[in-house]
């Protein structure tokens, strides 16, 4: 059964920046969360992170870094911790306590400021869907990648802030892909009781809304985590030629990706020679 020893490594000071800091900050693009945008798609996460988390500290807290940088350090530990039956314990990782002690800090960070900005801005469903994210960024690392069941309460608050969202705003590509994920990971990755609790979940309704979304018209970051979704799931249910064709696709656009690069030359090296 699922716990929850919620994280509290933020500070007081952290909610009162969020409410203005973080509105004020989204309002602006900045070449920099395009550029760490880039690298994390291109598997370079430790660059990635460099280049967001100076965006997600106490003295600045902008939401969409703190979603980018806790995924990418995520990633990191992530790859650190290998898989299969060389996955190593978190503990015998020594590169991955320093990363998850600013996993922790991001995350806490982004919690803080998106629930001030919420509580002076209940309409705003842009900051509702990216605590929803930060929220699923602790949810997913604890759960599929150290293997905690952990984050319960992380979970539900994601889970309703994403219908919500979706129910005033069905367009939002990029919370229909989070919420397809809840769909294909409850569906595919827990045992019946625990998927019960989590409020079930649908792998074919989550592929199929990801196949919607990566036909949708989006911005560009928007229409790559679309199709990085596609793929993964993909390569999870083997439906391999059908992946091929998504790889191909995202190597294009991301070709320093060395998974990618991987899986092209195991499964479609006339592609991956060229």
């Amino acid at each position: 059964m699922l716990t929850l020893p919620r994280i509290t490594v933020f500070v007081a000071a952290t909610a009162v920046l969020g409410s203005a800091g973080a509105a004020a900050a989204q309002n602006h693009t900045r070449p920099a969360l395009d550029e760490a945008r880039g690298l994390f798609y291109n598997g370079q996460y430790e660059a990635a992170a460099e280049f967001a988390l100076p965006y997600c500290t106490v003295e600045r807290v902008d939401l969409d870094a703190c979603e980018l940088a806790t995924s990418a350090v995520h990633f990191q530990i992530r790859r650190l911790l290998g898989s299969g039956k060389q996955k190593l314990k978190l503990n015998a990782c020594g590169k991955c306590q320093p990363l998850m002690t600013t996993f922790l800090a991001g995350i806490a960070r982004g919690q803080a400021a998106a629930t001030a900005t919420l509580a002076a801005h209940p309409a705003d469903d842009e900051t509702r869907f990216l605590l929803a994210k930060i929220d699923l960024n602790y949810v997913w690392l604890q759960l599929a990648t150290i293997g905690r069941r952990t984050g319960l309460k992380e979970y539900r608050q994601a889970r309703r802030l994403l219908d919500e969202v979706l129910t005033r705003n069905p367009g939002m590509v990029r919370a229909q892909i989070a919420r397809a994920w809840i769909d294909y990971i409850v569906d595919t990755r827990m045992p019946l009781g625990t998927r019960w609790l989590l409020g079930g979940g649908d792998k074919n309704r989550g592929m199929r809304v990801i196949r919607e979304a990566v036909a949708t018209p989006a911005e560009f970051f928007v229409a790559t985590e679309a199709g990085f979704a596609l793929w993964d799931m993909q390569v999870r249910e083997k439906q391999i030629p059908a992946a091929v064709v998504t790889a191909r696709s995202l190597a294009r656009d991301f070709p320093a990706n060395e998974e990618l690069a991987r899986f092209l030359a195991r499964n479609d090296p006339a592609s991956a020679a060229n």
